[in-house]
Order: C-alpha cells, then structure tokens, then sequence
C-alpha cells in the first residue's frame, strides 16, 4: 500500500505580514497532481492543517476543496489536528467524513482512532494522534486513572501509546504531531523553550511507519521509519536553502518499507542575497532570476 506522507500545511499562514495563501493553492494542486501520478492509495496529513486555531473563511475553503479532490480520486485520507488546529473544528463532521474515506482524528479522549485497510499484503492499521500535551491527557484520564497522571510530553505520548491496541504481527502506522528529540528545527517553527516537549523517538518502537508532523524540515529520527516529511513550502528564510518534497511511502510485507521523495516547484522561491549595494542592484547580479521570488537582501 503506498501513501503520501505530508504535514504542516499552515493554511492562511503570513509571512512578514504576506499572505502565502495564493502560494498555498498553487502547491496544493500540485500534491494533488503527484498523488495521482504516484498512484497513491491514501495521503496522511499530520497536522498543523491551518496556521491558526480559528483559520479564516478561505483558508478553510481550500482545504476544503483539496479534501474533496482527494475524495474524488478515491484517495483513503487521513488526517490530525496539529498544536496550530483546533482539535474541536479540526474534527468536525469527521465521522460524516469517513463515509467518504476521509478519516479525522477525534479531540482525544484516552483513545487513538485505529483505521483497519486492506492489501495484496494482508491487514494493516493506521493510528491517528493528534497533537498531545500533558494536560490534555490528564484531563481525558483523570477519572480512570486517579492517580500516574502524565507530568512531561514524554510520560503523555507513552501513555497515549501504550493504551492502543497494537497488533505487532500486523502492519502499523501511526500519524503522529510532537517534537522528537533531536530533530533539527527551523525559525518558522513554534518552540517551547527547554526542550520541554521533547519526545524520545523509542516510544513509537512497536510501529511499521511513524508520519511525523511539527518540525519544517524533511528528515528521520532514531530509524529511517520515523520521519518528519517537512512543510511543502518554504515559512522562513532559514529554509531558504531546502528543497521541499512530498515523502512517498509504500508498505508491502510485514518488515519491508520503501520511500522516497517527489520535489515541489514553488510559485514563489524563497532565497537570501548578498553583497554591497552596488551589487545587488547592478542588472547584471540579478537579471536572471525570478524577479517574483521572496528575497531578503543582507547588505
């Protein structure tokens, strides 16, 4: 079974005050456009769909219509709300959604949404987290479990793992929103100081494949299988030097998992000049690039 592994839309996003917004549908078509050409079973969206808890009237349209695209091409989809979502509007309609085979995650309440999909390869199960802090789990356990409340991110993500029911002779994939330790993190990223809502990456050792999202760029922690996929376009200029991809992953027997990236051409670039004052405006320095680029000039 092959999947799209993509995350961090930041949908309505601004950068230095500029809507991304055109930016946004113009990269959107073209995930859709690869999901089809890749011939991909199901697309995973792990989190951070909006930029915004209350996402503005647009940005909710476009997702909107990348939804129903995706359903139209029989795409199964899943989806999680990120620490940029609203849980509660993320989910609405989810289990309507499904009907359609655009399975949401629910605001977490002690449970993780398990979706069972078969393959030429047997039974597999994708496990839907949403973003977690300590609070949130405290607050859904609380009545069951009195006491061993979660302190840290690291005590509420095992717990929140631990109480799923995984079958480790299966396939299992987990769609997952939290910071991993040891993941490099780029500018547009929202940190909490001390590292406090680091998770070690053992904690998803009994899954086939973990799609990360949170970190902006594409890279894997701990094992190749544990991989945030980065966000589709550039957010920051310290991204200014990636090349951002889609992650393809494809699951055949138990034990065997293959990927790899497609690229994505940007409307806009996003790239950092240099020089004196002369030369940056001299034509000759930048008559051959795309006057439409994001730039920032340091002098």
């Amino acid at each position: 079974m092959k999947f799209l592994h993509i995350s961090d839309l930041h949908i309505g996003k601004r950068v230095n005050e500029f809507s991304m917004i055109e930016d946004q549908k113009y990269i959107l078509e073209q995930i859709l456009s690869i999901a089809k050409r890749e011939r991909a079973d199901a697309v995973i969206i792990a989190g951070d769909i909006y930029d915004k808890p209350i996402p503005s009237a647009e940005a909710v349209q476009l997702f909107d219509h990348f939804l129903t695209e995706l359903a139209g091409q029989n795409k199964q989809v899943f989806v999680i709300s990120g620490n940029h979502d609203s849980p509660e509007r993320i989910a609405f309609g989810a289990q309507l959604m499904s009907g359609r085979g655009v399975y949401v995650s629910p605001v977490y309440d002690g449970t993780a949404a398990k979706i069972s999909l078969t393959d030429a390869y047997g039974e597999l199960f994708v496990y839907l987290l949403p973003f977690i802090k300590p609070a949130s789990v405290r607050h859904a356990l609380e009545k069951e479990l009195k006491e061993n409340l979660p302190e840290s991110y690291q005590e509420a993500v095992e717990l929140a793992v631990g109480r799923m029911d995984i079958d480790r002779e299966k396939r299992n994939i987990l769609a997952a929103h939290q910071f991993v330790t040891g993941a490099g993190r780029c500018e547009s990223e929202e940190v909490i100081v001390g590292g406090l809502d680091n998770v070690d990456a053992e904690v998803f050792e009994a899954f086939d494949y973990v799609a990360l999202g949170h970190i902006h760029s594409p890279q894997w922690i701990g094992r190749e299988t544990v991989r945030y996929c980065g966000t589709p376009l550039k957010y920051s200029f310290s991204e200014a030097n990636q090349k951002k991809t889609v992650t393809v992953v494809e699951l055949k027997e138990k034990g065997q998992t293959e990927f790899y990236t497609v690229p994505l051409e940007p409307l806009h670039d996003m790239r950092i000049l240099k020089g004196t004052y002369l030369e940056v405006t001299a034509k000759t320095f930048y008559q051959d690039m795309d006057k439409e680029d994001y730039v920032k000039v340091i002098l």
